[in-house]
């Protein structure tokens, strides 16, 4: 409800405008100030939209009164009231963008014709501002799904170059700046905590924040170039552990990968993270993966990482012939070079509960795979090893048997029929009551592509039927399918198929008219 409030140090006068705006803008409140003193007073309080002010007032004058509402109430807009038509006054109220002036005494129709402008003109303004508002609002939650779905496409999926390129430059972020991956291990159904961590890492540093996946958070964070990489770590990962305030030990750990220069690298650095994790019963809680490979004996860094991403993407495949093979033969490349059979033990213990962490990650509930006795020789820590595996292959097995063989088909008709709206893969695993993870796994091995470019794809689709008729606009066509940017769609079209959508929705009509 618009407010209008009318100074004049005349009782009479007040009370005969009040009456004759009120009788026409019967939905608006009135307010009364009997000089400029209490008008500002007022002003502060009630923000008033319109202003209604005597020049000519004892003490402070409507002039200094209108300057001083301003300072606080920049909106506000003024209709200057004087007896006299005096134009040095018209001019001073000028400069201080008075709309307009009624000279006393006005017919009553001309009253309600300058003030009902000046009203329309704030009722617009307040319009423009909710829907600005809003707009801004749907664009951080759309900048927050984008974050969300860059961090879950690195770190999860086989990157599309053409539509993790579109997301970044949404964010606005050098994705050309060193980065690494934090992931925290949090309690079991710490939902609740991802608002108030998202918020300390924004407070904090640069960063983008995925998706909670069971007990783990990974976080992409970028080097500030003013700090050691390891003292940005450590008091990133202090503030982040200064959330819990209930200090409940083992329950909050940090795993922190090494620095990296390129986005596609960045799923090596989350990995090692991953790995940083293992064991979170250290006093200090948080771990750097340089500190895990410090205390192994093999020296070869480079072969180690390429191991350890192999096996990464057999787990994620399902592929567990591979799985068994690579960690037993692991086994022996230690027995051969003479390890410690305790030392072997852990770095294959590591290896399982990667594995178990990943199956998390896919919504596999398992119990966290353990040794029920220290192993006296290696052909013993085979045999343990290759029930472990085993028992964790059943399970993987046993989920993915029970999942229907329809979803696939459900989560490609309500892309189809919702491609119009946001769709985040946390809103696909909430209508199929499958995990993320899973989902983007699905979606690359029964179509090939990934659920952005399915989404993309039906979008597009849609585009171009709208195309065909002339009297559609591209800003018409942008947000009914989906898009919020007109730009922004015209570069995805062109790159999905080789020409703008002018030159496509041209190229359409001339055959038409050749037709």
């Amino acid at each position: 409800m618009m407010k209008l409030l009318i100074v004049d140090d005349e009782p009479i006068e007040r009370e005969g405008m009040q009456a004759i705006l009120q009788k026409s803008f019967p939905e608006y409140s009135f307010y009364q100030a009997k000089n400029g003193k209490q008008a500002i007073e007022l002003a502060d309080s009630i923000r008033p939209d319109l202003v209604l002010m005597d020049i000519m007032m004892p003490g402070m004058n409507g002039l200094e009164a209108i300057e001083k509402i301003k300072e606080t109430n920049s909106s506000t807009k003024f209709v200057m009231v004087t007896a006299f038509d005096m134009f040095d006054y018209a001019r001073q109220a000028i400069k201080l963008g008075v709309k307009d002036y009624l000279l006393k005494p006005s017919k009553v129709t001309e009253i309600v014709s300058t003030v009902g402008k000046v009203l329309e003109e704030c009722r617009v303004e307040k319009e423009a501002e909710a829907s600005s508002r809003l707009a801004n609002e749907m664009w951080q939650k759309t900048l927050t799904l984008a974050e969300t779905d860059i961090v879950t496409q690195l770190l999860f999926d086989h990157v599309h170059e053409v539509h993790i390129d579109l997301l970044v430059e949404m964010l606005d972020t050098p994705s050309t700046q060193e980065k690494f991956v934090a992931v925290i291990l949090l309690p079991e159904e710490a939902e609740h905590l991802y608002v108030d961590i998202k918020q300390k890492v924004r407070q904090t540093t640069n960063a983008w924040v995925g998706a909670l996946y069971g007990r783990q958070l990974p976080i992409i964070v970028f080097r500030n170039p003013d700090k050691t990489f390891r003292a940005q770590a450590i008091a990133f990962s202090k503030e982040i552990l200064s959330l819990n305030k209930e200090n409940i030990g083992m329950d909050w750990f940090i795993g922190i990968g090494q620095v990296y220069g390129e986005l596609s690298e960045i799923r090596q650095s989350y990995q090692e993270a991953l790995i940083a994790t293992m064991d979170p019963t250290l006093v200090v809680k948080y771990r750097f993966y340089s500190e895990v490979q410090a205390i192994t004996v093999e020296t070869d860094y480079q072969v180690i990482r390429q191991r350890e991403q192999l096996y990464f993407e057999q787990l994620r495949l399902g592929d567990w012939e591979s799985i068994r093979l690579f960690v037993l033969d692991m086994i022996q490349q230690h027995e051969k070079k003479g390890n410690a059979l305790i030392y072997t033990q852990q770095r294959v213990l590591e290896l399982l509960w990667i594995a178990h962490r990943v199956m998390n990650e896919l919504g596999i509930d398992s119990e966290v795979p353990v040794f029920p006795l220290q192993a006296l020789e290696y052909r013993q820590l085979r045999l343990e090893t290759t029930r472990l595996l085993d028992r964790m292959q059943t399970v993987y097995k046993s989920y993915f048997e029970r999942m229907e063989v329809d979803k696939i088909q459900q989560i490609k008709q309500f892309i189809y029929d919702n491609s119009h709206k946001d769709i985040s893969l946390d809103i696909l695993a909430q209508k199929v009551d499958l995990s993320p993870i899973y989902i983007s796994k699905m979606f690359k091995e029964k179509l090939g592509i990934n659920y952005i470019d399915f989404l993309t794809e039906c979008r597009i689709g849609k585009a171009k039927k709208l195309l065909n008729n002339s009297e559609r606009s591209l800003k018409e066509i942008t947000f009914e399918i989906g898009y919020h940017d007109p730009n922004y769609f015209s570069k995805v079209f062109k790159k999905m198929c080789g020409v703008s959508p002018k030159e496509y929705r041209k190229t359409k009509l001339s055959k038409k008219v050749e037709f």
